[in-house]
């Protein structure tokens, strides 16, 4: 390792791997230091960083930290408001695609370069999740974890072996994927699906298979400009057209019965409504809290559109720094703690149940032992990037993308269609930002 990764495994020599850690020297002042801290009310990420709190705060005895958490649309609302206006928490775990948002408009520090420089960070982190924390070259935060709704799924032993079906499996190809979910599909006497073969059409996998389906077959869903999109390409009709035929030739999904607001994936795996869930692999943790008796395995998916896995993320979450903090110092050593110290991020993802945003992490064997279900992922995330400015990514995921795919898969659309309506409302959500 370079010199950043050297310092980093330094400092953690005295840390238990995955108990958290104390920092190594006391803050630079001994004037009592309050630091606030915002993040969303997540049981597994809340007591993680409350853990590595506590440690700061042991071996930092002047400084307090106020840990605020907030419901998921609270803390969307929150940041929303609050950060354009300065009044924020000086710490943030803020959500994968937020940062630039924000750094952009000058209301996020800049990591400072005797924190970490972005070459250093490059060499920590994998590509992916950095790039939700680094805006037009500068990096802004730490990344906390890999955000991956690609490449794995959730599969059924009892369903498996009810089919006939070899388990667990281990698919060559997505052609093999659906032969499989095929043989699983389950009719009523009605004729209406009780069992669907492979529940993919919830609004991130649409949205993820979509973007990752143009990438694989070689496309690139940004025009030229680099702000505006190219999504009627001929890679993205194709991508539509296969999600379509899965669902509408192959019948291993009724995406009437099965999609985001009826029969989510989650919930419609657990509960045995379907064999093959196509979902991200942090749904594992919460799975085992909510249904402990539950038996599943979280396996590899084959590319669906070609011969190697090509996909973008959103990032991950990430902790930056609010820019009207007045302890810059001890909120980036804190931010630093919990992000960039091996010991404790291998804490905060083994707590969690979250893919690392760190390589080393990622290779560590200490975090597979802690986490099995990642073994399925881990082989695949160099194969990932950031999915770029997206001007609202949520605006483009989960109003314009997954309705419009979800439209054609329910036979309202073609793919050419659908494909031109993407194009269409991307675009103008692009122009009306500028």
């Amino acid at each position: 390792m370079k010199k950043l990764m050297f310092v980093l495994v330094m400092a953690s020599l005295m840390l238990a791997a995955c108990g958290g850690g104390a920092t190594e020297t006391p803050a630079a002042s001994n004037e009592p230091v309050e630091i606030r801290v915002w993040g969303h009310q997540a049981p597994a990420f809340n007591e993680a960083d409350q853990k590595m709190f506590d440690d700061f705060m042991a071996a930092n005895p002047n400084v307090t930290i106020k840990y605020e958490t907030f419901p998921w649309d609270v803390f969307i609302q929150t940041i929303q408001t609050s950060l354009p206006a300065g009044n924020t928490a000086d710490v943030i775990l803020i959500p994968g695609g937020y940062t630039c948002r924000y750094a952009s408009g000058g209301q996020l520090l800049e990591v400072p370069a005797d924190v970490m420089t972005l070459a250093q960070a490059q060499e920590a982190f994998f590509a992916a999740p950095l790039g939700g924390q680094t805006c037009d070259g500068k990096l802004y935060g730490f990344p906390a974890e890999y955000n991956l709704e690609y490449g794995g799924a959730y599969v059924n032993p009892a369903l498996f072996e009810a089919a006939g079906i070899a388990y667990p499996p281990k698919w060559e190809n997505w052609d093999a994927v659906v032969a499989d979910a095929k043989k699983m599909t389950t009719l009523g006497s009605d004729g209406v699906m009780t069992v669907a073969g492979m529940h993919y059409t919830n609004s991130d996998q649409l949205f993820t298979y979509f973007l990752a389906g143009i990438l694989e077959q070689g496309g690139n869903y940004f025009a030229e400009d680099g702000k505006h999109f190219n999504f009627n390409s001929p890679e993205a009709i194709a991508t539509i057209q296969k999600l379509m035929d899965m669902a509408q030739q192959d019948g291993v999904v009724d995406p009437i019965i099965f999609n985001q607001d009826s029969e989510w994936v989650g919930e419609s795996f657990a509960q045995g409504h379907a064999a093959i869930g196509v979902l991200g692999s942090w749904y594992v943790g919460d799975a085992k809290l909510s249904y402990p008796d539950l038996k599943f395995d979280y396996v590899t998916l084959p590319p669906m559109m070609g011969s190697e896995h090509k996909f973008v993320s959103v990032g991950g979450w990430g902790y930056v720094v609010g820019k009207n903090t007045q302890h810059a110092d001890v909120a980036w050593k804190l931010a630093a703690f919990l992000g960039a110290n091996q010991a404790n991020v291998l804490f905060f993802n083994s707590k969690s149940a979250t893919i690392p945003a760190m390589k080393a992490v990622a290779d560590d064997p200490k975090f597979l032992e802690a986490a099995p279900f990642a073994g399925a992922v881990l082989p695949i995330l160099g194969a990932g990037a950031y999915q770029g400015y997206l001007t609202d990514p949520d605006q483009l995921a989960y109003e314009i993308i997954y309705p419009t795919i979800l439209d054609a898969l329910q036979g309202n659309l073609t793919a050419e269609e659908a494909a031109n309506n993407i194009q269409e409302a991307a675009n103008e959500m692009v122009d009306a930002a500028q």
